[in-house]
């Protein structure tokens, strides 16, 4: 009984690769593997490594450092170096560092909101905490205190292994701070939905949607109405209550986040959704043709577009 409870309990849960943003309507994204964050993360060490040795290269040959010193004041560098570099790159890149940039991941708020400030100094102080210090203490203690090693490298090893074992693969910086880790969404934008042939009937009222409507969505929310219109068109006709509510549910959302003042008949939501995506993909290409891409809702947020 309590296994088959069980069973039933972990089926109800929500996937891992679903987040909740405000509005209510769940985005489906692909949560980071331990083994793609491992690799942005060495990129990064390799980064910040070379900035270190460029650095104690250049004191080296002004003399200003000694052979007896030269260990404690790299560690001290290091730590200078990697903890600007590790917030600064997710504040300017809205939750990429140059490693995350070139594996295509990024950081991302738990509930689909902006990322703050202080989640982010939260989540790279917390990294300095499981891994840096840690590391830094076994690899400067000598034989004489073997304890001190040996306990800071187990810390270091339960670190590491509690992204294996939580199912949204999140570390305690993540748990903490509220984010997670997801793969960059692609944008691909394929041309046969735009340019389909129109089923509608002429003689209905066409929605018309204004430059300010359609400046709240970019490609990331583009591409996911485009994901729902899809597998709508590839399933059966016919009463599907679930399917009805979610799609009333959208269409409520977006007239209200675009302040369009008209009601959506039951009938025509669908149609309505159609004609969003068609205008919102006119209007980002056309934003793009002159160097200005929206890449989500939260575009407005950052400080380029401010």
């Amino acid at each position: 009984m309590k296994l088959r409870l069980r069973k039933k309990q972990k089926q109800d849960r929500p996937s891992r690769n679903q987040l909740m943003p405000p509005e209510g309507v769940p985005l489906t994204m692909q949560i980071a593997g331990v083994g793609v964050r491992l690799g942005a993360q060495i990129t990064d060490i390799v980064i910040t490594t070379i900035a270190l040795v460029a650095i104690m290269i250049l004191l080296s040959a002004l003399n200003i450092t000694g052979p007896q010193t030269i260990v404690a004041i790299g560690a001290l560098l290091f730590f200078l170096i990697r903890v600007p570099y590790y917030i600064l790159a997710e504040l300017i890149w809205n939750g990429q560092t140059l490693g995350k940039r070139i594996l295509k991941i990024k950081v991302v708020s738990h509930d689909g909101g902006p990322l703050t400030t202080h989640a982010l100094v939260l989540r790279n102080m917390m990294k300095e905490a499981e891994v840096f210090l840690p590391g830094t203490l076994v690899l400067m203690l000598d034989a004489s205190s073997p304890f001190a090693s040996l306990a800071a490298f187990a810390w270091i090893l339960v670190c590491l292994l509690v992204p294996i074992f939580d199912r949204y693969r999140r570390r305690l910086g993540d748990m903490m701070a509220g984010t997670h880790v997801i793969h960059m969404p692609v944008p691909v934008l394929l041309k046969d939905l735009a340019s389909e042939p129109r089923t509608m009937s002429q003689d209905k009222k066409e929605f018309v949607f204004l430059s300010h409507q359609l400046d709240h969505y970019g490609a990331f929310e583009l591409q996911t109405l485009e994901g729902l219109l899809r597998a709508q068109s590839t399933r059966p006709t016919g009463g599907d209550t679930e399917r009805n509510k979610t799609i009333e549910a959208i269409v409520e959302k977006i007239r209200k986040k675009i302040g369009y003042a008209n009601p959506v008949p039951p009938a025509d939501r669908l149609r309505f959704l159609q004609a969003f995506y068609k205008a919102q993909r006119e209007h980002l290409e056309q934003r793009q043709l002159f160097g200005d891409r929206r890449a989500n809702k939260h575009y407005a947020n950052n400080e380029e577009d401010a």
